[in-house]
């Protein structure tokens, strides 16, 4: 088995398969809950886990970890991603004409929403990413994901899971100017050591934690307009955390990026190595673009840095990833 890289420097830019066959073969998960397994890293999160994390609610302080569903998002179409559409079906102007055909006045307004899912703040489910054509536990990715839907790893196989001890790390805080690290900034495990040392007790991670990493990425982007947020350049995790990530046996990892992962990618020609160890080998979910600002606001002014935190992504059946509305309490 080969060492493990812990700098963008020790990695052969020339060469990402070769780096994604060696992580693989350090970190993976395969057969670990089973050849059944649909729940991967969730695994860690169990009832335990949320009677501990319940208990750290002291003010009751609520914060929607979610950026808006709406037209003015940050999708410019990259891999046929758009904006939500909303559309009202009924309205108060019906209502008001007297065209709905209800008894006795009552009148009401009804929408629908278009939109993909992962064009907003969303989970990267385990049907996601395959490598090499395989997929979540050594599955062949023609088995589990078709034209219907992935039928064994749906995102709904974790609807009822996803709410534990949430820890945010701050590393923009920690490491960057202002707050914010710029794009091309790969995050190695010494920046999240570093961070949590900076930041305290309270941000030490635990096996089953939701581990939020904030870059200040959607900060600026909400400053300086949208830009490339979506599908650009962007600080991220390093290709040489895949080790961190497995072996802190975290149930899930979220940051303020589109991708999760730096961007340009560590290697000369790659597209997203990082996912492609993380969802199929480790079986880790991750969550792209959420809103971490206030949240660390917070955090930083009493320096707690641990959180009740539910994300339960929609019950979208065979779906690969779902949109969602994380809710940190304090």
């Amino acid at each position: 088995m080969s060492s493990s890289p812990t700098a963008p420097a020790d990695l052969d830019r020339t060469d990402p398969a070769g780096a994604v066959a060696a992580a693989a073969a350090r970190v993976s998960n395969w057969g670990r809950w089973g050849p059944d397994d649909v729940r991967g890293t969730m695994n860690f999160l169990g009832p335990e886990q949320r009677r501990a994390a319940a208990a750290l609610v002291r003010t009751g302080e609520s914060f929607s970890l979610s950026q808006s569903f709406d037209m003015d998002g940050p999708q410019k179409g990259w891999r046929r991603r758009t904006n939500p559409v909303h559309t009202m079906l009924d309205t108060g102007t019906d209502a008001v004409a007297g065209v709905q055909g209800f008894p006795h006045g009552i009148g009401g307004a009804d929408d629908v929403i278009s939109m993909p899912l992962q064009c907003s703040t969303q989970w990267d489910g385990l049907g996601h990413i395959f490598d090499h054509g395989v997929a979540w536990n050594g599955r062949p990715a023609d088995q589990v994901v078709t034209s219907l839907g992935d039928g064994v790893t749906g995102i709904e196989t974790v609807a009822d899971v996803v709410c534990g001890r949430g820890v945010l790390l701050d590393v923009g805080r920690a490491i960057g100017d202002d707050g914010e690290l710029p794009d091309g900034f790969a995050i190695t495990e010494e920046h999240l050591r570093h961070t949590i040392e900076a930041q305290g007790p309270s941000s030490v991670v635990r096996r089953g934690d939701l581990v939020m990493v904030r870059t200040g990425r959607l900060a600026r982007a909400r400053r300086e307009g949208w830009g490339e947020y979506a599908g650009g350049d962007s600080p991220g995790l390093s290709f040489t955390t895949a080790d961190w990530l497995h072996g802190s046996e975290i149930a899930a990892v979220a940051t303020d990026t589109w991708g999760f992962e730096v961007r340009p990618n560590e290697f000369d020609v790659a597209f997203q190595p990082l996912h492609q160890v993380a969802i199929p080998h480790i079986g880790l979910f991750l969550g792209e673009m959420w809103d971490l600002d206030a949240l660390a606001d917070a955090c930083a002014a009493d320096g707690r840095w641990e959180v009740f935190l539910t994300a339960a992504p929609l019950r979208i059946t065979g779906a690969v990833g779902s949109p969602v509305n994380p809710v940190a309490v304090r």
